[in-house]
């Protein structure tokens, strides 16, 4: 690598290239010392052999697909780009590694100040897009010290983005596409960036808002909200309110008692026929929080209702305030449910909204948005959805920000090629094998306009051609290949950092593009391999070249056994 101000200049020509200014990562910790001692290490022995420039190419991919399902979701791409196009260690950085390092010789510590990633090529499957076990994520080439400090952040950057973005994408499949969902896990959350990166790839998964205000602030995430328990108990009595006065929606008049507006209405909700029974004095600290929250958000009035009791309390309370809205020309927007049977529940309060609209004539009041929270996870929708409920949007946190039912995606970083010669890493778990060289990835479509397979090939490789017999191998079981005859064939890596390559270079889409992207390549899969349970597998296939040359590697690097 070059050093000083020539290597300032090509790394700000790289900038240029991708477009101007390239934003830092999202989080400050992201510098070239979150990673793994070993990595550092590993740079001192390749400068110390001399072989820190020789170029390397690496894969990124992981091995089995998560939470028991066939498909993933790949994202982490534009946070590993910001991350290279802004790598260069600090005088600081440069004097911990000293302290740390204290063997290694001082010319060593010269060269990383010279280090950067202007020739550095990152080429990637785009973010938002399905992917498959084994098929290159993201493919790095480079000197091999650099490319080699790059392996941890990477990882770490994307294994946890496409682990949860995918955790998303399921509890959005087995919702329906007609359900709102609500990302409510900051609390859970582990930690601050776990907190703001759930928040992020959730919604790119198919989440439709946050309650993570720094995650709207930062990406424009739609925000959702309304009240906790804590604001339904604080109040004793109506008396906590000192202005009980509201206007109506159009400015014409003014509501002097708001709250006994509230309360008016309550009694006539007692005395409907349909009712009778059901409920006696409801609790009056409950309507006195509902009013005041109600007189704060006139236009967005959506409420806790299960603090005391749904069907005795809540609801009654809940159409009393939003009844007495109504009348001065507001629309409540609707109830929250946070325990108890919720099928059940979601039921009776739409039967609650339907009478209240028949009865005093609301037009829609029995559309009134129910919203459901309480720990769901994919296990509970998916069984709200066979017992039936009538829940219009769910608020989702613990299970879906800690991906509770898998720790982690497992991306691994490999070792392809090193100097145009291709590398294999073996291992008795044949799924720990890697696939040896510089490959590129394309998605093969049948006629009805699924993904078939994809079919990675080597480089110098010719393209696969639509309506072509091409022969689809599995990587390393002899009996399984196939012919396809593709009716489209999509290549899958693209160049988004090319260092000083030629290569032209794919621009980072906004956040909104990744979601679109991600949303139209889940309905593009086949809906046995979406299903949740016993899915069918996704074939991921090598060209018959590439299996030939993937054995013959594998046989020669192999050491051969001796009996004696």
């Amino acid at each position: 690598m070059m050093g000083g101000e020539a290597a300032a200049a090509t790394a700000n020509g790289s900038k240029a290239a991708m477009g101007g200014k390239i934003m830092g990562p999202t989080n400050p910790m992201v510098t070239p010392l979150l990673t793994d001692l070993y990595q550092y290490t590993m740079a001192y022995a390749y400068w110390k052999a001399g072989k820190h420039l020789d170029r390397a190419v690496f894969d990124l991919y992981f091995r089995k697909n998560p939470f028991g399902g066939e498909y993933t979701v790949f994202a982490g791409l534009e946070e590993c780009i910001h991350f290279v196009a802004n790598f260069k260690l600090s005088d600081d950085e440069i004097s911990f590694l000293r302290s740390v390092m204290p063997t290694c010789e001082e010319g060593f510590f010269e060269y990383l100040k010279g280090v950067n990633c202007s020739d550095v090529e990152v080429y990637s499957i785009p973010e938002g897009s399905v992917v498959f076990p084994k098929v290159p994520l993201i493919r790095i080439e480079g000197p091999v010290a650099v490319v080699q400090l790059l392996e941890t952040p990477f990882v770490n950057l994307v294994n946890y983005a496409s682990l949860v973005t995918t955790n998303a994408a399921r509890h959005r499949y087995v919702s329906g596409k007609a359900k709102v969902l609500l990302e409510f896990g900051l609390r859970r959350a582990q930690g601050p960036d776990g907190g703001i990166s759930a928040s992020k790839y959730c919604y790119i998964g198919g989440f439709d808002a946050t309650s993570n205000v720094l995650a709207g602030k930062l990406f424009g995430i739609p925000l959702r909200g309304t009240h906790s328990h804590a604001f339904v108990s604080s109040y004793m009595s109506a008396d906590e309110i000192p202005d009980k006065t509201l206007r109506s929606s159009d400015g014409s008049k003014t509501c002097d008692d708001f709250f006994n507006l509230a309360l008016s209405w309550l009694r006539k909700i007692q005395s409907v026929s349909s009712f009778h029974g059901l409920f006696g004095e409801t609790n009056q600290s409950e309507l006195a929080a509902f009013t005041s929250y109600a007189l704060a958000f006139p236009n967005n009035f959506l409420a806790l209702v299960d603090t005391y009791d749904v069907m005795r309390s809540g609801l009654p309370n809940f159409c009393a305030v939003a009844l007495a809205l109504h009348s001065l020309g507001y629309k409540a927007s609707g109830i929250r449910l946070d325990s108890g049977d919720l099928a059940y529940l979601s039921i009776e309060a739409r039967n609650f909204f339907n009478v209240i609209e028949k009865e005093f004539g609301v037009a829609h009041f029995g559309k009134m948005v129910i919203t459901a929270s309480n720990d769901l996870n994919e296990e509970t929708i998916d069984a709200l959805n066979k017992q039936g409920h009538e829940v219009d949007a769910f608020g989702i946190g613990t299970y879906l920000v800690t991906c509770y039912s898998q720790a982690a995606l497992g991306c691994v970083f490999k070792l392809v090629e090193i100097n145009d010669q291709p590398r294999i890493k073996l291992s008795e778990d044949v799924t720990k094998v890697s696939i040896p060289c510089k490959k590129r990835i394309f998605r093969l479509y049948g006629k009805e306009g699924y993904p078939l397979v994809d079919l990675m090939t080597g480089e110098d490789e010719p393209t696969p051609k639509e309506g072509e017999r091409i022969l689809c191998r599995h990587p390393f079981v002899e009996s399984k290949r196939a012919y396809v005859v593709a009716q489209r064939v999509e290549e899958l890596l693209k160049c988004y950092w090319p260092g000083r390559s030629n290569e032209p270079r794919e621009e980072l889409p906004s956040l909104n593009k990744i979601r679109d992207r991600c949303i139209k390549q889940l309905e593009k899969m086949r809906q046995d391999h979406m299903r949740r349970l016993n899915p069918t597998p996704y074939k991921v296939s090598v060209s018959a070249k590439l299996y030939d040359f993937i054995h013959y590697l594998w046989l020669n690097e192999a050491p051969v056994g001796e009996l004696q």
